[in-house]
């Protein structure tokens, strides 16, 4: 059975993991628990009251961070024509169509994100099986099936994440980076929560956001007091 090396058991032991924190100081320990060379990501991980087999409550959109994630994704947009441009001039990485679909069923896939117009995606549904398992294929729900590419080139350039619950009704999102200052990361937590209490289905019975925990990619988890983000959104 595998277990946490020495320097991961330290700093928990450094968190009273039976305590529920403020925003404010969840995000002290978060930052004061990097323990890697590298920068690591910050995260946020939510426990909804929600029944993901219901269509209603299958919670999954997107939001722009105001400080975007730390990381500017490689854009690939499919469309035709005028469409073409106006990514290439939006700042997308790889714009194209059929000649995309093929490098893609070639097995190459150096990009991050994936927009399409609604007039190409059953040519996109081609190579569907390749991009679905890896959450690169375009949807509405989250914005990157529209004619108004300019737009969506700059969102994810800007900041923007997806979401989706998983079948436990836990969602998972990047919030930013162990090098942000304290306010940014905050002011990210905050968006997320009130995107996804706008989000609260009609059906949904009880509490809505049952757990928050926040971590950095290889830290331990601090969890944030349910009733410090239960105003948020409302």
């Amino acid at each position: 059975m595998s277990s946490h090396g020495k320097k991961y058991r330290a700093l928990k032991a450094r968190i009273d993991t039976t305590s529920k924190y403020s925003i404010s100081e969840a995000v002290d320990h978060v930052l004061a628990c990097q323990r890697c060379k590298f920068v690591e990501s910050v995260d946020a991980a939510l426990v909804l009251g929600v029944d993901p087999r219901k269509a209603d409550q299958n919670i999954r959109g997107s939001v722009v961070l105001p400080h975007g994630t730390g990381k500017t994704p490689r854009v690939l947009v499919f469309a035709k024509a005028e469409k073409q441009k106006e990514a290439s001039e939006a700042g997308a990485d790889y714009v194209g169509a059929e000649d995309l679909i093929e490098k893609i069923q070639g097995g190459w896939l150096d990009f991050d994100k994936v927009i399409a117009t609604p007039d190409i995606m059953a040519l996109v549904g081609r190579v569907a099986k390749i991009l679905g398992p890896r959450g690169l294929m375009p949807n509405a729900k989250t914005g990157s099936v529209t004619f108004d590419v300019s737009q969506a080139v700059r969102d994810l350039k800007g900041g923007k994440v997806d979401f989706r619950v998983d079948k436990a009704g836990v969602l998972h999102s990047p919030i930013g980076r162990a090098s942000f200052e304290k306010e940014k990361i905050e002011e990210n937590f905050v968006s997320l929560v009130e995107a996804l209490v706008r989000m609260k289905p009609a059906s949904a019975k009880g509490t809505y956001i049952r757990s928050v925990t926040l971590s950095t990619t290889m830290g331990p988890g601090i969890k944030i007091d349910p009733a410090a983000v239960k105003t948020l959104g409302s």
